[in-house]
């Protein structure tokens, strides 16, 4: 499995603390900011919980 390159693309204000948390747990606490992860069943979760509001990209 390869990498994956996520990029918050909105707000974490006025999310439900669920979505927030995360969020958070992926890395990600501002607008426009990316992290680097592998590509895992678990993450892949986790993006799907938060897709409305990441760009994913495989690198």
């Amino acid at each position: 499995m390869g990498d994956l390159k996520i990029t918050l693309t909105k707000s974490l204000i006025g999310q439900k603390p669920s979505i927030r948390k995360t969020a958070i747990a992926l890395g990600l606490k501002r607008p426009n900011k990316s992290v680097i992860r592998k590509d895992t069943p678990y993450i892949r979760g986790m993006i799907r919980k938060v897709s409305f509001m990441v760009k994913v990209e495989e690198l």
